[in-house]
């Protein structure tokens, strides 16, 4: 596979050297020749100095003939306009590093379909969603959205006397704009038919809208769960970012930041989390902050170090679980030993979303989930796909389910007659050993 990737910064240069590990044909394009030189004696990459949004460049580089082109400079509009040109040149696929949150937001406007880009990647969110996967508990939580943020896969456990308890799935009466797609529990985890009974203790995977899902949970519940409360110290992007995705579910989330314009503008952004303008590496302001009183502390400030000790101070306040944001992987047999139970690197989070591109053909992203037992895909289907030459009815999806279907901006809970065509997005929810299977269907014959 040909990748290329515009930006040797930082990003730019751990996606080559994950690549380069997975033996794949990467060149590497940058406007700065000292950048390109370090990266060269380090790693097996062709390169090229010049500007990323530049055609003949481009064209120089080869995006014509990509697999992939990974635009990844540290300038939000640099890479639209690169990772958009890529693909109008001829890229098989090309995505698009961004930091401003706003353009994720589909809900003001799709950048990405406006600049025909396959997928814009947050580093930041990825790196926070990681996080939010780790506080994950007891209770109805959003695991991911997908298609365009339309769809939302969230997991609940089912509490003792609910009333879904001991119901098959044929008789909850879900709305149609809600799936079931997973029961996992001790025994394992399956895709359930419309028989499966409903038992106390099993953890379900629900797929929908999120004004839906929101009605569903109450069937899954015997009373509402405590609220448990959530700090994080550092209100960069990460921060921000796991605040947003918290504060929508039964957390009650302070962000702790010491910088004072950026308190007033989390503030504004963010309704309902607490902003405190406090330092979280010194100890008053920390128990200013009442962080003894924390079920779970996050430290997500821009240094690692910082992120370890006030994680350490925090333990000995007596927060529960610990987790910290820690990039540099040298750092990670000490972590266990200071007190961290959690910790997650933003690098490898980017390797596993760029291995999962580079090896999966038509798969746009994936996230895991059921404990690991299953992955949520969305993908885009392709001309000549077999899961387009006969209505769902007669496509046999092994230990699999499809979940939605946008087209044309519309999105839609698929039914038996209806059938796939090319450049529909469709979620689909696999079970790991169905994997191999249920891609075929989306790979052209």
């Amino acid at each position: 596979m040909n990748v290329v990737i515009l930006g040797a910064g930082t990003v730019g240069t751990s996606i080559a050297q994950v690549l380069c590990a997975d033996k794949r044909d990467v060149r590497l394009v940058d406007s700065s020749r000292s950048a390109l030189d370090e990266v060269e004696e380090r790693l097996d990459v062709q390169s090229l100095i010049g500007s990323a949004c530049d055609a003949v460049t481009l064209f120089q580089a080869g995006v014509q003939s990509a697999d992939l082109c990974l635009a990844v400079t540290s300038q939000d509009e640099v890479n639209l306009i690169g990772a958009s040109l890529a693909k109008s040149m001829g890229a098989k696929r090309s995505v698009a590093r961004v930091y401003n949150q706003t353009y994720l937001d589909y809900s003001t406007f799709d950048y990405r379909r406006h600049f025909q880009i396959d997928r814009l990647l947050s580093l930041e969110h990825l790196t926070a969603l990681e996080l939010a996967k780790g506080i994950r508990k007891t209770g109805l939580f959003g695991v991911e959205n997908f298609a365009r943020g339309g769809i939302e896969v969230q997991e609940v456990e089912v509490e003792a006397d609910s009333r879904a308890v001991g119901i098959g799935l044929r008789n909850l009466e879900l709305p149609k704009e809600v799936r079931v797609g997973l029961i996992s529990n001790s025994r394992g985890a399956v895709i359930p038919h419309a028989d499966n009974i409903i038992n106390a203790g099993d953890h379900v995977t629900l797929i929908g809208t999120r004004v839906e899902l929101d009605k569903v949970k109450r069937l899954f519940e015997r009373k509402t769960p405590p609220r448990l409360n959530v700090v994080i110290a550092g209100g960069g992007e990460i921060g921000y970012n796991l605040a947003l995705l918290l504060q929508r579910g039964r957390y009650n989330v302070a962000l702790l930041e010491a910088d004072c314009d950026r308190c007033e503008y989390l503030a504004e952004k963010l309704n309902d989390t607490t902003v405190l303008h406090a330092d979280a590496t010194r100890l008053d302001e920390m128990k200013e902050a009442r962080v003894d009183k924390a079920d779970i502390f996050v430290a997500a400030t821009g240094h690692d170090e910082d992120n370890i000790v006030c994680g350490v101070e925090a333990k000995e306040l007596g927060s529960g679980l610990i987790m910290s944001v820690v990039r540099r992987p040298d750092y990670a047999n000490v972590l266990e030993k200071v007190g961290i139970d959690v910790a997650v690197s933003p690098r490898d989070v980017m390797a596993r979303q760029i291995l999962g591109m580079v090896e999966s053909g038509p798969i746009i992203s994936r996230s895991t989930i059921g404990g690991g037992d299953a992955e949520v895909w969305e993908v885009e289907v392709e001309e000549g796909a077999p899961v387009t030459e006969a209505p769902l009815r007669n496509i046999v999806f092994p230990k699999s389910l499809l979940a939605s279907i946008v087209r044309e901006d519309y999105m839609s809970v698929p039914g038996a007659d209806d059938q796939l065509r090319a450049g529909d997005i469709v979620v689909v929810l696999v079970q790991k050993q169905s994997v191999d299977e249920t891609l075929k269907l989306f790979v052209p014959t």
